[in-house]
């Protein structure tokens, strides 16, 4: 057996381990312990959750790109793609989920036959954005918006041309589509917009880039701890607000925001509307680490979103399937004005 194989087997097994709610597939194979209380869990919660919702899965299907693999004897590194699609019921409407995976694995051979040793996941929905967090290690700046009482306007010299093709600068007030966010959203889920800047951590980024497009205008400031833009490259640097990039920034600036852009707290998940936005705090300590943005509802009319980061297609609201979730986790529902 070579351990391509064993690749081939884990995903297979994975996919039944989704359905069972159970690491007993695994087991035969792989021996990452961590991985595995980790996953014993996340499957307790998803099936709690499954159960409330009164949620039946129906099938789980996964296809595998192996990007890179070091090959040494007896010894496998490869880093791969998950491409996963589930798909379950509520009452007698289906539902069907997506996300893409990327994870490295670590091979080893004994007496002849391949075990996976170590999981580790390449994306983390618990992280910031790399180049802020080297620019300001502890995230204070993000607490000191100057917000403007008056509407944003857009700044014609300073905007990327290649993202906004034209400008129109009249001031006036528009609405914000929500249609438009959610058609962005599902266009764009499962791969980078390449006028855009790709973050490593990339969540918020990608809901500032919906929101963009159902017509929430850039209040460009030209500094990072300000406003609410973006700039691409310039100067060999790209430049944007934390409030873009970074998911305590961003539902700070809606939430302080007073004119034009901005958004309301409301007290629950089915509240929120299409184009909406949730924000995540994994620790329960005031930092939101996660934002996602309501595309569909379910069969109970709670919100599914997307998300970038660990990239997901119509993933039910709660993250409890998430291994960044703890006991801790707090939630931000953010209504998007519609005037704006």
């Amino acid at each position: 057996m070579s351990w391509k194989t064993t690749l081939y087997d884990y995903v297979h097994h994975k996919n039944q381990m989704d359905m069972d709610y159970s690491v007993q597939p695994l087991l035969p194979f792989v021996t990452d312990n961590g991985y595995l209380q980790s996953q014993i869990q996340r499957l307790s919660r998803t099936a709690h959750s499954d159960q409330d919702r009164r949620f039946y899965p129906v099938k789980s299907e996964t296809r595998l790109t192996i990007l890179q693999a070091d090959e040494q004897p007896g010894n496998v590194t490869a880093d791969v793609l998950l491409r996963r699609t589930s798909v379950g019921t509520i009452g007698y409407r289906e539902q069907e989920e997506k996300r893409l995976e990327s994870e490295r694995i670590q091979l080893m051979e004994y007496d002849g036959k391949w075990y996976i040793a170590k999981i580790d996941s390449m994306a983390t929905e618990r992280s910031y954005p790399s180049e802020q967090a080297a620019a300001d290690d502890d995230l204070s700046e993000m607490d000191e918006y100057t917000v403007s009482s008056s509407a944003p306007s857009l700044s014609v010299p300073y905007l990327n041309y290649s993202v906004l093709p034209y400008l129109e600068s009249s001031g006036r007030k528009g609405s914000y589509d929500r249609m438009k966010a959610v058609q962005y959203a599902d266009t764009w889920w499962d791969k980078a917009n390449p006028a855009y800047i790709e973050f490593e951590v990339d969540c918020s980024n990608f809901i500032s880039q919906c929101l963009f497009a159902g017509g929430a205008p850039m209040h460009y400031t030209g500094k990072r701890d300000s406003g609410w833009w973006y700039k691409g490259r310039f100067n060999g640097q790209e430049q944007w607000s934390f409030s873009w990039a970074v998911a305590h920034s961003l539902q700070h600036y809606l939430l302080a925001n007073r004119g034009g852009f901005r958004a309301e707290e409301v007290p629950r998940a089915e509240m929120l509307e299409l184009g909406d936005v949730i924000s995540y705090d994994w620790d329960g300590n005031g930092r939101y680490q996660h934002s996602t943005i309501v595309t569909a509802k379910d069969g109970n009319g709670m919100p599914l979103v997307n998300a970038h980061t660990t990239n997901s297609y119509h993933r039910y609201w709660s993250y409890r399937d998430s291994v960044a979730w703890t006991e801790h986790t707090k939630y931000k529902f953010l209504h998007i004005a519609d005037l704006l």
